[in-house]
């Protein structure tokens, strides 16, 4: 039978468990120095170990016992030690969450550093990874909420009529919660169909930028100027978007020039092939120079088509390449600037005026 004078015991056991997690995450930590999965184990399992080992420490030594022998003293150790059940299925469970997430963030951080062509393959995989894991702690911790009611025997002794009564609240939960049971669906979707990936470039509601964020239920677009769109999962299988890196990161880019007629197109192809041999953001493949239209206001329409490695490398590199035309031109051919013809009574006159003599 215990007694009070088992609480040293106890406080010597929780210490002990302390020290020993304390001393895994100093060894975990040195680890961590060439091993990658020691460092995040430290980085999200040290508090939930320390937690996890007091709380199983003190449930495996507590006794109803250790308050006294009077009924009302037993009953209050009783409270105590369900108590402590319920925290020990907390505890566990927040530990199994971290280490799960531990363990692919040293795959997500492998796949970060993929680049080239094999980066479109390594972000499906991120997208796919994170909704996956999203997925797993949310039947984990289900499991862990089912487990903390059925520690009541009345609730175990009501087992039966839930069980019977599980269809129809089945059907009303499936009804109030259709959209976010639509909206969980349509993220899953999205990831195995390799429709959308995290770091993504769309175009949404006539919005440029890059999907920053991909959950089961909403997607974060970071905008270009670093505003953030947020919008249901759902939105994106039910309407149409632009995803500028679906079979790849390289992007073209595109400039267009208005100029007069008298602009010399073949030394102008000639300087810009020039400029984007020493720009590092040309990815050394795709180039072109085209008049693409004659407008009806008199000017002519020149379309300058080059190739980057990625969006952002084709936004400055076309930036640049704006930028270069616009000074080539008014520096060596001021004469092809815009220029607007406007043909007066005046003018009519004096031109007849010139022909007749």
């Amino acid at each position: 039978m215990q007694s009070p004078a088992d609480w040293p015991i106890l406080l010597i056991s929780v210490v002990g468990s302390i020290l020993l997690v304390e001393v895994a995450r100093r060894l975990l930590n040195r680890a961590g120095r060439k091993w990658a999965l020691a460092q995040h184990l430290v980085e999200h399992c040290t508090w939930p170990a320390f937690l996890t080992a007091a709380i199983v420490a003190f449930n495996l030594v507590f006794g109803p016992g250790m308050f006294g022998d009077s009924p009302s003293e037993r009953a209050l150790g009783a409270t105590v030690q369900q108590a402590l059940g319920l925290v020990t299925i907390a505890v566990v469970t927040w530990l199994i969450v971290q280490a799960a997430y531990a363990l692919t963030d040293v795959i997500l951080d492998r796949l970060v550093q993929v680049e080239g062509e094999r980066n479109r393959r390594a972000r499906r995989i991120m997208t796919q990874i994170g909704l996956v894991r999203r997925i797993a702690a949310a039947v984990v911790i289900v499991i862990a909420l089912g487990a903390m009611l059925f520690s009541f025997p009345q609730v175990r002794a009501l087992g039966a009529g839930l069980l019977a009564s599980a269809g129809i609240a089945g059907a009303v939960v499936g009804i109030a919660a259709q959209s976010t049971i639509g909206n969980v669906l349509a993220g899953l979707q999205l990831a195995f169909s390799d429709a959308l990936r995290l770091d993504d470039v769309v175009v949404v509601q006539k919005e440029w930028g890059r999907i920053e964020e991909l959950t089961l239920t909403y997607v974060v677009l970071r905008l270009w100027d670093e505003r953030r769109l947020v919008l249901p999962v759902s939105y994106f299988t039910q309407n149409p978007f632009e995803n500028w890196t679906r079979h790849g990161s390289r992007v073209l880019a595109v400039v267009y020039l208005r100029v007069d007629w008298s602009v010399p197109v073949p030394k102008l192809r000639e300087a810009l092939y020039a400029f984007l041999q020493e720009n590092p953001l040309w990815d050394q493949k795709d180039w072109t120079l085209q008049v693409t239209e004659v407008l009806p206001n008199g000017l002519v329409e020149l379309r300058a088509l080059m190739s980057a490695a990625d969006s952002p490398s084709s936004w400055d590199l076309k930036c640049d390449v704006r930028e270069f035309l616009v000074n080539y031109v008014r520096e060596n051919f001021p004469e092809s600037l815009p220029r607007f013809r406007v043909e007066t009574p005046e003018s009519r006159a004096g031109a007849g005026n010139d022909a007749g003599e």
